[in-house]
This record gives structure tokens, C-alpha cells and sequence, in this order.
């Protein structure tokens, strides 16, 4: 990632430990004001406002209206790059469709045929931390839509949701893998947990 962004060189425990007074509950300020401020961090050239203006977002989520898709996907195809690409998914949208399930089949379908690489990874990895609710049905579907990319960042995150999923569920995912044709790398990547073992 250097050679993509700018950073000042705060490792990530300094700037957790500068940015907690920030985030106190106390110190937030509304959230129209905040998702002003959010897209203004996300302005700046240095990655870690970036990584501030994600983890404000984050504070908001229970406050998310249907309308605040339109900021998280503004971030996801601005700047992106996995760091924060993954975080929004498993943490943003992962929220917002927990609490608007019904917006779930129109966003995934535009996200999908958006042809933007970063959305489509939003795609696999909103479920990520589902556990045992992740939707194997719409991942799977997902998978399908997108089988026969070259995409490095699509192949390696099929691997790796199946891989966080063959910890409560790995007889599935090898089944899964077994029957399915994968690209070697999402394969690869699926089996990684229990091959350790």
C-alpha cells in the first residue's frame, strides 16, 4: 500500500490510542455532521483519515437510515483498495443489511453488475461476520455470478469467507469445494484452516 497512498507513518496502536478520545461517545457529534466529516476525512490524502473517518462511521450504525448506503458506497468506490474496502464491508454494509434486510437483492444486484471490482467484493464479504446466519444460499449465488474472473481480490475473498466459515461449519465448505469448481487460489484459500490442522 505505499505505493498507493500517502500515510504519516502512525502505526495502527498510536493511532487507535490518539483517536479513542475522538470516538467516545460524549465526543461524537450528530450524524449529519459526522457523515460531513466523514466524507471530508475521506478527502484528505493521508490513509490514516481514512481509517478514522471508517471507524466514526462505525459508531453510527445503529443510527443508519436507508438513504446511508448512498456515503458507505461513495467510500467503498473512492480510494479503494482492500484496507478499506474490507472493513466497510464486514462492518458497514454487513450492519446496514442486518437492519434493512430488505434492501439486500436490488444492492447486491447493482453491486454486482456494476462491473466495479470493489463493490462486487462487498458482495462476498458483507456476511463475513455472520457466523452461522451467513446465507450460504445468497453467498453461493453471489460465487456463481462472479465464476470465471481473474480477479485476484474476487478469487482470494471466495476463499477466505469460505475459510472463516469452515470454522463453525467445515465439513460444509469441503463439501462445497469437493463439488464445485473453484479458481485454484479461492480453493486454495477456502481449505487453508483445516489444512493446518
Amino acid at each position: 500500500m505505499k505505493n498507493k497512498f500517502e500515510f504519516f507513518g502512525i502505526k495502527t496502536p498510536e493511532r487507535r490510542k490518539l483517536q479513542h478520545p475522538i470516538l467516545q461517545r460524549e465526543a461524537l457529534p450528530d450524524k449529519m455532521r459526522a457523515f460531513e466529516l466523514i466524507r471530508q476525512l475521506w478527502d484528505e490524502p493521508q490513509r490514516e483519515f481514512q481509517y478514522l473517518a471508517m471507524e466514526l462511521l462505525y459508531k453510527y450504525r445503529n443510527q443508519f437510515e436507508k438513504p446511508d448506503i448512498d456515503l458507505t458506497q461513495h467510500l467503498l468506490i473512492h480510494k479503494s483498495w482492500w484496507d478499506t474496502v474490507d472493513f466497510l464491508a464486514a462492518n458497514i454494509v454487513g450492519s446496514y443489511l442486518r437492519k434493512f434486510p430488505e434492501e439486500r437483492e436490488d444492492l447486491v444486484n447493482k453491486w454486482l453488475n456494476s462491473d466495479n471490482i470493489w463493490l462486487q467484493r462487498t458482495c462476498l464479504l458483507f456476511q463475513l461476520k455472520y457466523k452461522d446466519e451467513l446465507d450460504t444460499r445468497k453467498l453461493e449465488e453471489i460465487i456463481h455470478r462472479l465464476h470465471g474472473t481473474k480477479e485476484f481480490f474476487i478469487n482470494k475473498v471466495i476463499g477466505g469467507i469460505w475459510r472463516e466459515y469452515s470454522k463453525p461449519n467445515p465439513g460444509w465448505v469441503v463439501e462445497y469445494v469437493n463439488i464445485n469448481p473453484l479458481h485454484s487460489l479461492s480453493k486454495r484459500e477456502s481449505l487453508k484452516v483445516m489444512n493446518r490442522k
